[in-house]
This record gives C-alpha cells, structure tokens and sequence, in this order.
C-alpha cells in the first residue's frame, strides 16, 4: 500500500506480480571483490550500513505482506466458538437445518385461528416445550415469543392488539391479516443454504449466526503463532532504572499488541545480549513468526544479522526509509518461518510492529488489508529529508492531532494515540491530507482481543 504524498522513487520491477524471489533480488546488497566470512551478507558490521540501501516503506510492507504468501498452505483447524472470534473461516459455513426449524411465534400474545372473536384456551403455549395440539376455527390460545405455532394457525395477535370480554372471549382491536407475526420455518434459510463463504472474519454476529444455525465448532484459519526474543543485557523487569540499567518496555508491550494484531504468542524469552542463546533459540523455535528486539544494528553485541548469516537466513528487508524504526529487518529464517527484527527504542519497535509484523500477520491469518484512508492534519509536521515519518495522533472530528513525545525512545506520545500519521519525506502541511495506521484497539474493531 503507498500512501498518498509519499515520494519515495519504488524500482522499476515493483509491481503487483512481485515475487518474493524478486524482492530478494532488490534487497541484497551488491556483491564486491572482498572476500572472508560475511563477504555480500548480512554479518558486515559497519560496513554494511556504508553499502546498504534501505527500503521503501510502502515496498517494505508490500514485501512482508508476499513473504507470508511464499510458504505452504496453512491448515486449517477446527475451532470451538468459544475461541473463534477474530479468525476467517477456512470454510463455507453452511446451514445444518432450517432456520427457524420451525413455525415460531415473533411476539407475545394468542395464536388465533379463523375470525373472531375466539374462545381462549386455558393452558398457554410457552418457548422450548413440545408441539401443541391443533386449533379449530374460533379458538385462540395464549403464546410466548419463540413458541411453536400450532398447527392451523392463521396469526398471531399481539397482545397489545386484544381484549378479552365479561364472557373471556378475545376480540382484536385492529385488523388481523392472515400469517401476522409468525416467522415460518425456514424463512432465514433452507438447510444446506450457505450462509457465508469462505474468508468470512469471524466477528461476535458471526458466532451468533454459527451458533443459531446449529454449529459448536467452526473451520478457520489457524492463528500466526509468534514467539518474542527479548535482546540487551541492560534491561531491568522491575523496579525503578538504577546503575545504568533501565526497564524493558517491550517484554510487557509486544505480546498485548502482537494478540491485538491477531497472533498467538507462544512464548517470551528474554535472551540478553548472548550470539550463543539466539541462535539456539532460532533454530528450534516453531514458530510461524519470531520477533527479536534490539541488536539490529552494527554495535559490538547487536548479534542479529551474524546470526542471521549463520543459520543460512535470507534478509527480504534489510532496513526501511521510515523514521523512527529504520534499522528493522524482515528475513526468512525457514520454510514457512520468518523473522522480524525490531529496533531496541520503543517507538521504533512499534513502527517495525506495524510496518512489517502487521502485514505479514495479516496475511498469514488470510485476513483482508484494512482500507487506507486519510485525515488532515491539525498541525504541520516537520518531515524527514528522505525518509516516511510515522507520527502518534489523536483524532479529533476530521482532523488528525499530531502528539508530543515522538521519539524513537518515547511511549508516552503512542500511549495516548488513536493512530500514526503517514508523514512523506518532507513533511506535511497543516491541513494537509495524510494517510492513518490505525492501532488495533482503536478502531474499536475485532483487532481489540488481548487474550
């Protein structure tokens, strides 16, 4: 997806069939004369970064999206309701019976047969009991809202529609027309109709209508399982920040919002800055996704892309022209497995969140890239020369509020954010239109699920 305003120049091969091979081809560095270990590879220290172009933003997330495309089929599992919202169905939910199953009563009131006045029934006919026995002409008998009609039938009055007399007939106050307030059966659907395809979200309507047309289990798309790397010696996970060490933000934030965005977190490790225990830990992870944080950059303990070089991973970014963030790294690590690498800051992490984990979930789970759209913006924002800013707002009516706080090292600017602005290279104008990520909570959509 590019966002409006970006002017980022995209090559020549960017196009809708891109695949992921062709992604590699655009992101690897060029090969050189030099030769030794890491020579053309991820393992470069500070040389990599004098050599390296990054990426695109919108061709970053355009890459992460395919890359989750270029394993096997998933598959499907079935699952109870209990556990399904937010998944897409991996089949059609067809309906098992009529719906209703039956002839059913849509009010309160008597079910009456023929003309009136009627001769009322003693017993009445109550939601969830047995069939009652017939009426003849002339007789009426009181009934519950979801209760069977009787056979012979011609409508059910509503109570607020009749009177009874000194005699206990009933007498309708307004004209009774043949089949008023009788849901027959199968007026919803016919058994084996389908009520919704394939790729369906399952939202709580969804499970409701499940549940109605007889289901306890429904067949969907398993979720991305996701394992979180915790990197950096210097991280404290609780008390105050001492001694030059300070607390881990990120160990506590990224599994809220990796459930959020539709993961399943299997599990958090915390692995300090220690090559050995990461490597050990990306190899025999089963993950569908695993998201390191921190050493992404060419630091003397940032062990991530050596170590991505020695296990024989494939770097499909390596780098985003996105401020803040731009050190994040997206690399396939095995078949149907892929790594991405957030930078340590924590805004910068949530940038890598939404910039490459969010569309590679996303697709991964089969569900449907939300729809851009833009705000103007109530405040001018100061752009970075060449790189997209991502910038925390509030939305205010039609307008997008640019928030404080927004350093790469900053929580307290996204905690209180509805969303980040898209923000081109160069800035944007006050009023100007910029395109909006939202945050899964704050679309108050299906997204808000922290279980």
């Amino acid at each position: 997806m590019t966002a409006p305003g970006i002017r980022a120049e995209a090559p020549a091969e960017d196009s809708d069939d891109l695949d992921v091979e062709e992604a590699l081809a655009l992101v690897r560095e060029p090969k050189d004369d030099s030769t030794g270990p890491g020579s053309g590879s991820a393992a470069r220290g500070g040389q990599r970064h004098e050599r390296h172009q990054a990426t695109p933003w919108p061709h970053a997330r355009d890459i992460a999206a395919r890359a989750a495309r270029s394993g096997g089929r998933r598959a499907p599992v079935s699952v109870s309701l209990a556990d399904a919202l937010g998944l897409v169905l991996a089949a059609p939910l067809d309906a098992l019976t009529d719906l209703p199953s039956f002839d059913t009563s849509a009010m309160d009131g008597w079910a009456v047969a023929g003309p009136g006045p009627w001769e009322v029934r003693d017993e009445g006919v109550l939601a969830g009991h047995a069939q009652p026995g017939p009426l003849t002409d002339g007789e009426a008998v009181r009934i519950a809202t979801g209760a069977r009609i009787p056979a012979d039938t011609t409508a059910v009055l509503r109570t607020e529609h009749g009177r009874t007399d000194t005699q206990g007939r009933l007498h309708a106050t307004r004209e009774v027309s043949h089949g008023q307030d009788i849901r027959p059966r199968g007026q919803e659907c016919r058994n084996g109709d389908q009520l919704l395809p394939v790729g369906t979200l399952v939202t709580p309507a969804v499970l409701g209508l499940a549940a109605a047309a007889g289901y306890d289990t429904v067949t969907a798309v398993p979720r991305p399982r996701v394992e979180v790397l915790v990197l950096g010696d210097e991280l404290l996970t609780e008390g105050l920040p001492h001694d030059g060490l300070i607390r881990d933000a990120l160990g506590p934030m990224l599994p809220s919002w990796l459930r959020a965005m539709g993961a399943e977190v299997t599990a958090v490790r915390r692995l300090g800055d220690d090559a050995r225990a990461l490597r050990k830990a990306l190899t025999s992870s089963g993950a569908d996704l695993v998201v390191t944080t921190g050493g992404t950059a060419a630091g003397p303990v940032d062990h991530v892309h050596p170590t991505l070089e020695r296990i024989g991973a494939e770097l499909l970014v390596d780098g985003v022209q996105v401020r803040p963030g731009h050190p994040m790294l997206l690399a396939r690590t095995k078949e149907n497995q892929h790594l991405v690498g957030l930078p340590g800051n924590p805004l910068a992490a949530v940038s890598g969140l939404l910039t490459l984990a969010e569309p590679l979930l996303r697709t991964l789970a089969a569900r449907p890239a939300p729809e851009p759209y833009t705000l103007p913006l109530g405040e001018a924002v100061q752009g970075h020369p060449y790189d997209t800013r991502l910038v925390p707002v509030v939305l205010r009516g039609d307008r997008a509020a640019p928030l404080h706080y927004n350093g790469p090292a900053m929580l307290r600017g996204i905690a209180a954010a509805d969303a980040l602005a898209v923000v081109p290279p160069g800035g944007a104008r006050q009023g100007e239109e910029t395109e909006l990520l939202d945050l899964p909570w704050a679309a108050a959509g299906i997204g808000v699920c922290f279980t």
